[in-house]
């Protein structure tokens, strides 16, 4: 199954903008470990908030005995050893039963054979985007029951309105690709249906809604997927769209996007199209509840109904979606629901201009 690497908090690449901290390395699953210097020398797992926080109250996070997943140090973990100037005592293990309804039990994996046995090995260094990725990978399968669905796109009529239109982007500084009309498409279906723009709170058992919709795009760099975010979507037109989705995929791929603009993300898409890819089921951007995979849109032979039981045979241009849900939120009939939304829009230029309204 292939995945996107695309769920990467700010705090994962502050290590690739200038002046920003290092980021922290890949947390193994195990028990919270002891709040001592010695015990502690590298990065601590912390998101950006934890890590403003302690700067703040002045704590050093190395001190912090962490609560979280996979060693995460969180913010209330900060406030209590500030208020009481010594880490709070790690909560005994819960029965798995327990355990196993919000998170699963953490399983630490076997002990690696020496490979060189049987040949000649290089080991290269596990850092950076892709060090941030696999933990981000790993909290978001091991916290999130994934479910998909899979439906296709005719956009033989989006292609001929993108191509009528393209140049006249481009004078303008902007790329008028199938992604900027899929971003706007996602807009609609999230206005329709709320659920899909939010995030589960299980500490307080709530479901949150966001009233905004900032879209996250999977961008392929040297380094791995990075994810910067564009906001407001449901108010900018196509035009704005297209130049400023322009502007961000050059920036990010040159490494020049600042920490916030990769935060504040309500729901991600990811477009492997561009480099042939079809359906594929990516992996949710914890802690986002949905995320669209879009595959390259192909010539096909599809059966179409010239008129009542008459059917003939015709070229369109089909494009693979598949939409990954978080079960815990959503339901297979919600997914079906809001790709016919997608669909729909995406089918049908005119269908998308009137949704903007």
């Amino acid at each position: 199954m292939m995945t996107f690497s695309g769920g990467l908090e700010a705090g994962d690449v502050e290590a690739e903008m200038p002046g920003t901290e290092k980021a922290p390395p890949a947390a193994e699953p195990s028990p919270p470990i002891p709040s001592s210097a010695a015990a502690k020398t590298g990065p601590v797992p912390a998101s950006p908030a934890t890590r403003r926080l302690a700067r703040e109250l002045g704590v050093d996070l190395h001190q912090v005995a962490p609560s979280g997943p996979a060693g995460l140090v969180t913010a209330d973990d900060v406030r209590n050893f500030a208020n009481t100037g010594r880490a709070t005592p790690a909560a005994p293990a819960a029965p798995a039963a327990a355990a196993g309804e919000d998170s699963p039990a953490a399983v630490s994996p076997p002990e690696l054979p020496d490979f060189a046995r049987w040949g000649s090995v290089e080991r290269v260094p596990f850092r950076s985007i892709r060090r941030a990725t696999a933990r981000q990978m790993s909290l978001a399968w091991s916290q999130i029951p994934h479910v998909n669905s899979q439906d296709v796109v005719d956009v033989t009529k989006l292609e001929a309105f993108r191509q009528k239109h393209k140049t006249e982007i481009e004078r303008i500084g902007g790329k008028l690709t199938l992604t900027v009309f899929a971003i706007k498409a996602i807009a609609t279906a999230l206005k329709t249906y709320p659920n899909f723009n939010a995030t589960l709170d299980t500490a307080s058992s709530e479901i949150i809604i966001k009233h905004y919709y900032n879209i996250g795009v999977a961008v392929n760099t040297d380094s791995g997927l990075i994810v910067p975010v564009v906001r407001d979507v449901d108010r900018k037109s196509i035009r704005e769209l297209a130049v400023e989705l322009n502007d961000l995929v050059r920036r990010t791929r040159a490494r020049k996007t600042s920490v916030e603009e990769l935060q504040g993300g309500t729901f991600t898409i990811t477009n492997a199209g561009a480099m042939g890819g079809g359906f594929f089921a990516p992996i949710i951007n914890y802690p986002e509840v949905a995320i669209l995979g879009v595959g390259q849109a192909r010539m096909q032979p599809v059966v179409r109904e010239k008129d009542k039981g008459n059917f003939v045979i015709v070229p369109r241009l089909m494009m693979p979606v598949v939409l990954c849900i978080d079960h815990r939120v959503l339901d297979g009939a919600d997914a079906v629901r809001f790709l016919k939304v997608l669909v729909d829009t995406l089918e049908d230029p005119d269908e998308l201009l009137i949704s903007m309204i």
